[in-house]
């Protein structure tokens, strides 16, 4: 199949499973038909599937995700020759793992199209990181507590794992030192995950800003003082990129970073 019969196979898949025999009207556009395909993606629960939309699902996404891919030797390091910094797509980067800022249920978003990490991260992945992580909260069987982090595939994202956190929730300022000190957790366990398998690169997201309401500018300091410090305390050989989306973010990381250059 070539991408556009694809998308339409997946499209009409996802439609029939959620609304059975109701009246599909497929847009004309390629973006529009995108659209409606990460939404109706987005709102399925974690349930067994076809083998058969797996096989088109896969082949579109990694068709989709190695058209935009960004490698590590494209990246300009901004300390030493491990530790960069980087304005994009999270989705993009080929690397070892990069970093999703989860909620507790950690099955991903189920609003249609929001502009979360968490929901465009489990859209380019494909439904079965949801149903990976579905299976992890099944074993667990209680939400993961903040601060907390696991690993799966990252399936047909050009990164090999996702490490999925739960950063803290802010809902007034002055920020607490609890809160202070539970996101500094959650990038150690993203970092603990990492060494326990033996990665050679992880892309860190802003975890717990966005809708979280973690301040940029104490999010960022906590993230790069956190980072830094347990690669030097623990000596790992381990390129560090610091993921960025929002032209603030990037400018309050380019500072920050210059404390340690």
């Amino acid at each position: 199949m070539q991408q556009q019969e694809c998308l339409s196979y997946l499209i009409e898949y996802l439609w029939r499973e959620a609304y059975g025999e109701a009246t599909l009207d497929l847009p004309e556009s390629d973006t529009a038909q995108w659209e409606m395909y990460r939404g109706l993606a987005n709102i399925r629960p974690p349930q067994p599937i076809s083998e058969m939309y797996l096989n088109v699902q896969d082949a579109f996404l990694q068709t989709y995700n190695n058209h935009f891919m960004t490698t590590m030797d494209t990246l300009s390091p901004s300390i030493g020759d491990d530790v960069f910094l980087w304005q994009g797509d999270i989705t993009q980067l080929k690397v070892d793992a990069i970093v999703n800022a989860a909620n507790s249920r950690l099955l991903g978003c189920f609003e249609p199209n929001h502009n979360c990490i968490d929901n465009i991260i489990h859209t380019k992945a494909g439904v079965q990181l949801r149903l990976a992580c579905h299976e992890l909260m099944e074993q667990q069987g209680k939400k993961e507590g903040i601060g907390k982090a696991k690993i799966t595939s990252g399936y047909n994202l050009p990164a090999q794992h996702v490490i999925h956190t739960v950063g803290p929730q802010i809902h007034k300022l002055p920020v607490s030192n609890m809160n202070k000190d539970l996101l500094a957790r959650s990038y150690r366990s993203c970092l603990e995950i990492a060494e326990q398998h033996h990665l050679d690169s992880i892309a860190f997201c802003c975890i717990s800003t966005g809708v979280f309401g973690f301040p940029q500018v104490e999010a960022a300091k906590i993230a790069i003082d956190t980072v830094l410090a347990y690669k030097k305390e623990h000596n790992i050989d381990m390129n560090i990129i610091f993921n960025v989306y929002t032209d603030t973010d990037a400018q309050l990381y380019k500072e920050e970073l210059k404390r340690y250059d």
